[in-house]
Protein backbone atom coordinates (compact mmCIF):
# COMPACT_ATOMS: atom_id res chain seq x y z
CA UNK A 1 0.00 0.00 0.00
CA UNK A 2 2.74 2.19 0.95
CA UNK A 3 4.46 1.78 -2.40
CA UNK A 4 1.46 2.39 -4.29
CA UNK A 5 0.94 5.50 -2.55
CA UNK A 6 4.23 6.59 -3.37
CA UNK A 7 3.87 5.44 -6.95
CA UNK A 8 0.73 8.03 -7.38
CA UNK A 9 2.19 10.71 -5.67
CA UNK A 10 4.80 10.68 -8.05
CA UNK A 11 2.21 11.29 -10.67
CA UNK A 12 0.34 13.61 -9.18
CA UNK A 13 1.96 17.49 -10.22
CA UNK A 14 2.70 18.77 -6.64
CA UNK A 15 2.65 15.47 -4.95
CA UNK A 16 0.29 14.72 -1.73
CA UNK A 17 0.59 17.65 0.60
CA UNK A 18 -0.58 20.00 -1.96
CA UNK A 19 -3.28 17.36 -3.48
CA UNK A 20 -4.89 16.93 0.64
CA UNK A 21 -5.23 20.69 0.74
CA UNK A 22 -7.04 20.82 -2.19
CA UNK A 23 -9.72 18.20 -0.90
CA UNK A 24 -9.80 20.54 2.51
CA UNK A 25 -10.21 23.35 0.11
CA UNK A 26 -13.54 21.73 -0.77
CA UNK A 27 -14.33 19.85 2.10
CA UNK A 28 -14.26 23.21 4.20
CA UNK A 29 -16.54 24.63 0.80
CA UNK A 30 -18.95 22.32 1.69
CA UNK A 31 -19.00 22.64 5.56
CA UNK A 32 -20.20 26.44 4.25
CA UNK A 33 -22.55 25.61 2.20
CA UNK A 34 -24.68 23.63 4.81
CA UNK A 35 -24.37 26.68 6.87
CA UNK A 36 -26.08 28.60 3.97
CA UNK A 37 -28.78 25.80 3.23
CA UNK A 38 -29.21 26.04 7.00
CA UNK A 39 -30.05 29.73 7.05
CA UNK A 40 -31.92 29.28 3.89
CA UNK A 41 -34.09 26.51 5.42
CA UNK A 42 -35.68 29.26 7.78
CA UNK A 43 -36.62 31.22 5.45
CA UNK A 44 -39.55 28.97 3.83
CA UNK A 45 -42.44 31.71 3.88
CA UNK A 46 -40.15 34.13 2.28
CA UNK A 47 -38.56 31.53 -0.22
CA UNK A 48 -42.46 30.88 -1.60
CA UNK A 49 -43.01 34.28 -1.91
CA UNK A 50 -39.80 34.85 -4.03
CA UNK A 51 -40.59 32.03 -6.05
CA UNK A 52 -44.35 33.31 -6.68
CA UNK A 53 -42.95 37.06 -7.50
CA UNK A 54 -40.47 35.17 -9.99
CA UNK A 55 -43.65 33.07 -11.90
CA UNK A 56 -45.85 36.02 -12.05
CA UNK A 57 -42.96 38.42 -13.23
CA UNK A 58 -42.24 35.44 -16.36
CA UNK A 59 -45.72 35.04 -16.58
CA UNK A 60 -46.74 38.93 -17.19
CA UNK A 61 -43.36 39.39 -19.27
CA UNK A 62 -44.40 36.49 -21.81
CA UNK A 63 -41.10 34.59 -20.79
CA UNK A 64 -42.36 32.02 -18.94
CA UNK A 65 -41.32 29.53 -20.85
CA UNK A 66 -40.34 26.82 -18.11
CA UNK A 67 -44.06 25.00 -18.39
CA UNK A 68 -43.18 24.29 -22.39
CA UNK A 69 -40.01 22.81 -21.27
CA UNK A 70 -41.51 20.47 -19.04
CA UNK A 71 -44.48 19.18 -21.54
CA UNK A 72 -41.17 18.62 -23.54
CA UNK A 73 -39.21 16.58 -21.12
CA UNK A 74 -42.40 14.47 -20.29
CA UNK A 75 -43.49 13.82 -23.73
CA UNK A 76 -40.05 11.72 -24.26
CA UNK A 77 -38.42 8.63 -22.55
CA UNK A 78 -35.08 9.84 -23.85
CA UNK A 79 -35.49 13.15 -22.79
CA UNK A 80 -36.88 12.45 -19.00
CA UNK A 81 -33.69 9.47 -18.74
CA UNK A 82 -31.00 12.23 -20.56
CA UNK A 83 -32.44 15.69 -17.87
CA UNK A 84 -32.27 13.15 -14.85
CA UNK A 85 -28.51 11.92 -15.24
CA UNK A 86 -27.96 15.31 -16.58
CA UNK A 87 -29.25 16.86 -13.23
CA UNK A 88 -27.73 14.48 -10.80
CA UNK A 89 -24.42 14.10 -11.79
CA UNK A 90 -23.78 17.59 -12.97
CA UNK A 91 -22.36 19.45 -9.93
CA UNK A 92 -20.47 16.69 -8.05
CA UNK A 93 -19.32 13.96 -11.10
CA UNK A 94 -18.56 16.98 -13.94
CA UNK A 95 -17.47 19.50 -11.25
CA UNK A 96 -15.20 17.23 -9.80
CA UNK A 97 -14.34 15.15 -12.48
CA UNK A 98 -13.61 17.84 -14.65
CA UNK A 99 -11.65 19.78 -11.68
CA UNK A 100 -9.56 16.32 -11.22
CA UNK A 101 -9.08 16.17 -15.05
CA UNK A 102 -7.65 19.45 -15.24
CA UNK A 103 -5.51 19.24 -11.76
CA UNK A 104 -3.16 16.20 -13.34
CA UNK A 105 -3.46 17.12 -17.06
CA UNK A 106 -3.53 20.91 -16.83
CA UNK A 107 -2.06 22.10 -13.80
CA UNK A 108 -1.21 24.98 -14.85
CA UNK A 109 -5.11 26.57 -14.99
CA UNK A 110 -6.16 24.66 -11.87
CA UNK A 111 -5.91 27.48 -9.87
CA UNK A 112 -7.60 29.95 -11.68
CA UNK A 113 -10.50 27.20 -12.07
CA UNK A 114 -10.51 26.17 -8.80
CA UNK A 115 -10.32 30.11 -7.75
CA UNK A 116 -13.10 31.31 -10.07
CA UNK A 117 -15.30 28.24 -8.93
CA UNK A 118 -14.99 29.04 -4.87
CA UNK A 119 -15.64 32.62 -5.10
CA UNK A 120 -18.90 32.50 -7.52
CA UNK A 121 -20.60 29.96 -5.42
CA UNK A 122 -19.42 31.90 -2.68
CA UNK A 123 -21.53 35.09 -3.91
CA UNK A 124 -24.17 32.14 -4.75
CA UNK A 125 -24.69 30.64 -1.27
CA UNK A 126 -25.07 34.90 -0.24
CA UNK A 127 -27.60 34.82 -2.74
CA UNK A 128 -29.75 31.73 -1.10
CA UNK A 129 -28.90 33.74 2.22
CA UNK A 130 -30.50 36.65 1.35
CA UNK A 131 -32.94 35.78 -1.28
CA UNK A 132 -34.04 32.25 -0.67
CA UNK A 133 -36.58 30.79 -3.27
CA UNK A 134 -38.48 27.89 -4.02
CA UNK A 135 -38.37 26.34 -7.16
CA UNK A 136 -40.75 25.46 -9.91
CA UNK A 137 -41.63 22.03 -8.80
CA UNK A 138 -43.04 23.07 -5.66
CA UNK A 139 -45.92 25.41 -7.25
CA UNK A 140 -48.09 23.00 -8.92
CA UNK A 141 -50.85 25.47 -8.73
CA UNK A 142 -49.17 26.74 -11.50
CA UNK A 143 -48.88 23.87 -13.33
CA UNK A 144 -45.23 23.05 -12.43
CA UNK A 145 -44.31 19.28 -11.91
CA UNK A 146 -41.62 17.23 -10.51
CA UNK A 147 -40.17 15.33 -13.49
CA UNK A 148 -37.29 13.94 -11.47
CA UNK A 149 -39.39 12.85 -8.33
CA UNK A 150 -42.04 11.21 -10.87
CA UNK A 151 -39.89 9.55 -13.20
CA UNK A 152 -36.75 8.51 -10.99
CA UNK A 153 -36.54 6.53 -8.44
CA UNK A 154 -33.52 9.43 -7.12
CA UNK A 155 -35.02 12.79 -6.28
CA UNK A 156 -35.21 15.39 -3.61
CA UNK A 157 -36.78 13.57 -0.70
CA UNK A 158 -34.12 10.75 -1.17
CA UNK A 159 -32.31 10.45 2.26
CA UNK A 160 -29.11 11.54 1.08
CA UNK A 161 -30.17 14.20 -1.16
CA UNK A 162 -32.48 15.50 1.32
CA UNK A 163 -29.27 16.12 3.77
CA UNK A 164 -27.15 18.04 1.36
CA UNK A 165 -29.67 19.74 -0.73
CA UNK A 166 -30.92 23.00 -0.44
CA UNK A 167 -34.85 22.74 -1.16
CA UNK A 168 -34.77 26.63 -0.98
CA UNK A 169 -31.93 27.37 -3.10
CA UNK A 170 -33.57 28.58 -6.77
CA UNK A 171 -31.77 31.69 -6.94
CA UNK A 172 -29.30 31.71 -8.51
CA UNK A 173 -29.04 28.49 -10.03
CA UNK A 174 -25.41 27.21 -9.40
CA UNK A 175 -26.16 24.62 -11.65
CA UNK A 176 -25.67 27.32 -14.67
CA UNK A 177 -22.93 29.48 -13.29
CA UNK A 178 -20.84 26.08 -12.87
CA UNK A 179 -21.59 24.95 -15.73
CA UNK A 180 -20.83 28.03 -17.59
CA UNK A 181 -17.53 28.38 -15.66
CA UNK A 182 -16.62 24.12 -16.85
CA UNK A 183 -17.42 25.05 -20.11
CA UNK A 184 -15.13 28.11 -20.46
CA UNK A 185 -12.16 25.93 -18.56
CA UNK A 186 -12.69 22.90 -20.97
CA UNK A 187 -13.21 24.52 -23.73
CA UNK A 188 -9.83 26.28 -23.28
CA UNK A 189 -8.08 23.52 -22.31
CA UNK A 190 -9.07 20.90 -24.51
CA UNK A 191 -7.37 20.27 -27.80
CA UNK A 192 -10.06 18.59 -29.58
CA UNK A 193 -12.49 20.76 -31.69
CA UNK A 194 -14.78 17.84 -31.13
CA UNK A 195 -14.56 18.29 -27.85
CA UNK A 196 -14.29 22.07 -27.33
CA UNK A 197 -17.94 22.16 -29.38
CA UNK A 198 -19.47 19.37 -26.77
CA UNK A 199 -17.77 21.25 -23.85
CA UNK A 200 -19.38 24.32 -25.24
CA UNK A 201 -22.64 22.68 -25.93
CA UNK A 202 -22.68 21.89 -22.04
CA UNK A 203 -23.62 24.77 -20.47
CA UNK A 204 -27.38 25.24 -22.65
CA UNK A 205 -27.22 21.47 -22.00
CA UNK A 206 -27.73 22.05 -18.43
CA UNK A 207 -29.71 25.10 -18.45
CA UNK A 208 -32.40 22.79 -20.58
CA UNK A 209 -31.89 20.38 -17.78
CA UNK A 210 -32.75 22.13 -14.86
CA UNK A 211 -35.26 24.48 -16.62
CA UNK A 212 -37.29 21.70 -17.65
CA UNK A 213 -37.23 19.24 -14.71
CA UNK A 214 -38.74 21.79 -12.52
CA UNK A 215 -35.70 22.99 -10.63
CA UNK A 216 -34.82 26.47 -12.13
CA UNK A 217 -36.52 29.41 -13.74
CA UNK A 218 -34.59 31.04 -16.45
CA UNK A 219 -33.78 34.08 -14.46
CA UNK A 220 -32.41 31.88 -12.24
CA UNK A 221 -30.11 30.55 -14.98
CA UNK A 222 -29.39 34.28 -16.31
CA UNK A 223 -28.43 35.29 -12.49
CA UNK A 224 -25.57 32.34 -12.38
CA UNK A 225 -24.15 33.19 -15.57
CA UNK A 226 -23.77 36.52 -14.31
CA UNK A 227 -22.44 35.71 -11.86
CA UNK A 228 -19.99 33.49 -13.24
CA UNK A 229 -18.94 36.08 -16.44
CA UNK A 230 -18.69 38.92 -13.23
CA UNK A 231 -16.21 37.09 -10.79
CA UNK A 232 -14.29 35.92 -13.73
CA UNK A 233 -13.68 39.55 -15.05
CA UNK A 234 -12.84 40.72 -12.06
CA UNK A 235 -10.80 37.40 -10.89
CA UNK A 236 -8.93 37.85 -14.47
CA UNK A 237 -9.31 41.44 -15.15
CA UNK A 238 -5.26 42.01 -15.54
CA UNK A 239 -4.77 39.70 -18.05
CA UNK A 240 -8.11 40.10 -19.77
CA UNK A 241 -7.79 44.23 -20.01
CA UNK A 242 -3.70 43.68 -20.38
CA UNK A 243 -4.72 41.77 -24.13
CA UNK A 244 -7.21 44.19 -24.76
CA UNK A 245 -4.34 46.90 -24.26
CA UNK A 246 -2.00 45.23 -26.22
CA UNK A 247 -4.38 44.64 -28.87
CA UNK A 248 -5.19 48.30 -29.23
CA UNK A 249 -1.45 49.25 -29.18
CA UNK A 250 -1.08 47.07 -32.16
Amino acid sequence: MTRLAVGIGRQLPRGWSHFGLQLAIWIGFYVVYQVARGAADRSVVAAFDHGREIIEFEYQTGSLVELSLQRLVEGSNFLITATSYTYWLSQFAVVGGTLLWVYLRHHERFADFRNWLIVANLIGLAGYVLVPTAPPRMFPEWGFVDVLAENSALNHSSSVIAFAANPYAAMPSLHAMDALIVSVIMVLVCRSLTAKILWALWTPWLCFTVFSTGNHYWLDGAAGAAIALVTGAVLFRDRLFGRSAAAARV
